[in-house]
C-alpha cells in the first residue's frame, strides 16, 4: 500500500503484450492514476489504434512508443494522426535529422493537440562498442547530448535517456525539457536486456521526469501490487 499521496506519478507502464486480451487484463490489474501506459511496437502492430482506444477508455494517459525516424513528410503524417487520437506523448529517432523532427513538431502544432513529442537520443540497450560499430566514433555521453541539443532546438518537448545522462541533460536543458528514461529496475531486479540501468529514486534523483518500467510490474503475480512498491521507493 502507498504510504501517502504521490501524485502525479512518474511512472509509466511498458504495456508490452502480445493482444488486446492481455492488455486489457492488464490495465484493470493496475490503475491509471498510479501510472501512465506505454504502447510499443509489438502490441501496437497486433491491435493498432484500438488499444489506444481501450487503454483512453479506461483512463490512461498513453505513450505510444513508435520511435518514427523517416523522411519528414511520412512523419509528420503519421504523427497528426497519433496527436488526432488525442495520445499524451509519442516519439521520434533524433537521428532522423531536424527537419523531420521539427515537421513532426508542426504537425501537432497545426491541429493544436496537447501531445508530447520526445526524441530517442540512443537506445538503453546500446554499448559504447554497438555505438562505434554503427559508424559513430563520439563517445556515448557526446552522442547522446548532441542528439538532445538537436531536439531541443527542433521544438520537441524532451528525450528519451538513460537515467545515467539524466543528470547532464537537466543541468543543460532546464526543467521543462522532459526526461524519459527506461531502463528502470528495482534494486532487487535482474537487468535484463537494458544495460543502462539505475532504481526509480536514483533516476528521479538524478532528473528524470518519467520512468519507464516494464517487467518488474507487468510479470508480478499482482502487478498492482508491484507498482505500488515502486512509488514507496521513490516517497522513501
Amino acid at each position: 500500500m502507498i504510504k501517502q499521496d504521490y501524485q502525479p506519478s512518474p511512472i509509466i507502464v511498458a504495456f508490452d503484450c502480445a493482444d488486446m486480451a492481455s492488455a486489457t487484463l492488464l490495465a484493470e490489474q493496475l490503475s491509471p492514476n498510479l501510472c501512465r501506459a506505454k504502447v510499443g511496437k509489438e502490441l501496437f502492430t497486433a491491435c493498432g489504434m484500438p488499444v489506444v482506444d481501450m487503454l483512453h477508455s479506461k483512463g490512461y494517459e498513453v505513450f505510444l512508443d513508435l520511435k518514427f525516424h523517416d523522411i519528414p513528410t511520412t512523419v509528420a503524417k503519421a504523427i497528426a494522426v497519433i496527436a488526432a487520437k488525442g495520445v499524451w506523448m509519442t516519439n521520434v529517432h533524433a537521428a532522423g535529422g531536424q527537419p523531420m523532427m521539427m515537421a513532426a513538431k508542426a504537425a501537432i502544432n497545426d491541429i493544436d493537440a496537447s501531445t508530447q513529442l520526445i526524441a530517442v537520443t540512443v537506445l538503453t540497450s546500446m554499448s559504447d562498442k554497438d555505438l562505434a560499430s554503427t559508424g559513430v566514433v563520439r563517445p556515448m555521453d557526446a552522442q547522446v547530448m548532441a542528439l538532445a541539443l538537436s531536439a531541443k532546438e527542433s521544438g520537441l518537448d524532451g528525450v528519451v535517456c538513460s537515467a545515467q545522462e539524466a543528470k547532464q541533460l537537466r543541468h543543460d536543458f532546464g526543467q521543462s525539457f522532459a526526461l524519459v528514461t527506461p531502463g528502470i529496475r528495482p534494486a532487487s531486479a535482474e537487468g535484463d536486456d537494458q544495460r543502462r540501468t539505475l532504481t526509480p529514486r536514483q533516476a528521479v534523483d538524478q532528473g528524470s521526469s518519467y520512468l519507464v518500467i516494464g517487467r518488474p510490474i507487468t510479470k508480478s503475480p499482482d502487478p498492482l501490487v508491484a507498482l505500488e512498491s515502486l512509488i514507496d521507493e521513490l516517497i522513501d
